[in-house]
């Protein structure tokens, strides 16, 4: 995938601001998803206050040379859910969260200093491209469901929080964001061809916006797409996750607390070992886009310690570990915009836009079905990437095929294993079970031809002169 501006390139001030916009997007739905899932008045606004600092700590770590943007992480849905509930109050629940986040960003410093001394080419043994190109694809794969689930969803919703519009205008709105965001790429100009997704956006949001007009207008619920009462409740300031930890009193002497600290590990730390395996999934994957390896330069120790310190502050803040986005992957592939300065300012935008309380909540507004209609390509980009890996592999041999078989298999199968409160999920089972067949089938692989000896001088000579001998009988043939 041909980058129109590298790693180290900086756009015009303009462009770079419609980039970073375009990013923000595309990262946007799952970064505030997180917080909503949870519930307990967790803080949107602040879940991207605390993505934009995470991602710039990651920067920072990483030496402003890998151009991935990190949100807030789902796999942490569970460990988050088990603070508030062994939480004895509100202001409890939330000192778990960042408790958890302090021990899941400890694990990937623990694994970046093993990694800084092991070094990183055990990782092109254990997981060759055989191995990571089709977990790679199954990032993808894994989250389809979610786009095409969404693209039949308005953001109007009933009492039960079910969408009240019809599936099929929303499906509608999705499909013409999608349908303008591929025309951009393949048919705009400079400019148009890097930003498909804001003009696709924006049309879907027309789209949208026109029906629920109308729905309004004629009351009837099976047209309102987008819910325009959000700017009638809009949040003008975020909450941050540290000032409700640290609004009450706790007693950390006491035996309750002891055993809710001890939940709380067990709850978070696991689950950070199943990140891990993503975490290279996912830096082995923009490597290949931007045709530099950065488990290299900056190294695996880096991203590790940038992702690991990033998901501590983006938590102090918003509440939510977070994690390198596969979406903002995604966005580099599709608009050719690698520039590490386009996340830089996403960052810094996502930190700005949380104060901005009709921006955000614009930002709300915009149905799933138009989210939809975008993640439906930026997911597909991740999974072909994923199989661009793989082009390369020699499928022809069985010991290859099986590897590859295995990991689609599982991962698009949706395998996944629960030990109490920790998840395994599709894309590290996949890894996992990947891992261990490519190291089944090559225990005993393939002897190499022995070398031929070079034959001695004598021989040589004696071939020589018996080649000479057979010339001139030949001669005397003739």
């Amino acid at each position: 995938m041909k980058m129109i501006y590298g790693v180290k390139d900086r756009p015009k001030i303009p462009q770079l601001l419609l980039f970073a916009l375009q990013q923000l997007l595309a990262i946007l739905a799952a970064t505030i998803a997180v917080p909503a899932i949870i519930g307990h008045d967790m803080s949107q606004s602040a879940a991207l206050f605390g993505a934009g600092v995470g991602t710039i700590v990651y920067l920072l770590f990483t030496k402003f040379k890998s151009p991935v943007f990190l949100g807030s992480s789902f796999a942490f849905l569970g460990s988050m859910a088990a603070a508030f509930a062994g939480g004895v109050s509100m202001s409890v629940g939330y000192l778990g969260l960042l408790i958890g986040a302090v021990f899941a960003g400890l694990v990937y410093v623990a694994i970046a200093v093993a990694v800084h001394f092991a070094g990183v080419k055990w990782i092109d043994k254990i997981m060759p491209a055989v191995v990571i190109g089709p977990c790679v694809a199954i990032i993808g794969l894994s989250l389809a469901g979610n786009a095409i689930g969404d693209l039949s969803k308005g953001s109007v919703l009933d009492a039960a929080l079910n969408p009240v519009g019809s599936p099929y205008i929303a499906i509608f709105c999705g499909l013409v964001t999608l349908g303008v965001t591929i025309a951009c790429s393949v048919y705009g100009k400079k400019l148009l061809k890097m930003i498909p997704f804001i003009i696709g956006v924006l049309a879907g949001y027309a789209v949208a916006a026109i029906f629920t007009g109308i729905g309004y207008a004629a009351d009837c619920d099976a047209l309102k797409i987008v819910n325009f009462s959000l700017f009638t409740k809009m949040q003008w300031y975020p909450d941050f996750s540290f000032i409700t930890a640290f609004s009450g009193g706790y007693d950390f002497a006491g035996s309750n607390f002891g055993s809710y600290l001890a939940t709380i590990a067990v709850a978070y730390i696991p689950v950070s070992f199943v990140v891990f395996a993503e975490h290279i999934a996912d830096h082995k994957n923009i490597s290949s886009i931007i045709e530099q390896d950065l488990l290299s330069d900056p190294g695996l120790s880096r991203t590790l310690l940038g992702d690991g310190v990033g998901s501590i502050a983006g938590a102090l803040f918003g509440g939510c570990p977070n994690t390198t986005y596969g979406e903002s992957v995604g966005c580099v592939a599709i608009s050719g915009n690698a520039s590490i300065a386009t996340i830089f300012v996403t960052a810094l935008m996502a930190i700005v836009a949380a104060f901005i309380a009709p921006f955000t909540t614009f930002l709300a507004t915009i149905p799933s079905c138009v989210m939809g209609g975008v993640c439906v390509a930026l997911y597909g980009f991740i999974a072909v990437s994923g199989l661009k890996m793989i082009q390369n592999v020699d499928l022809g041999d069985n010991r290859n095929l099986f590897v590859v078989s295995v990991i689609l298999i599982a991962g698009v199968g949706g395998m996944t294993l629960n030990f109490g409160k920790i998840t395994i999920t599709e894309v590290a089972c996949a890894l996992i079970l990947g891992i261990l067949v490519n190291l089944l089938v090559n225990i005993k692989k393939d002897k190499p031809q022995a070398a031929i000896e070079p034959l001695p001088e004598e021989v040589k000579e004696e071939a020589a002169i018996s080649k000479e001998d057979v010339q001139v009988n030949d001669k005397k043939e003739e």
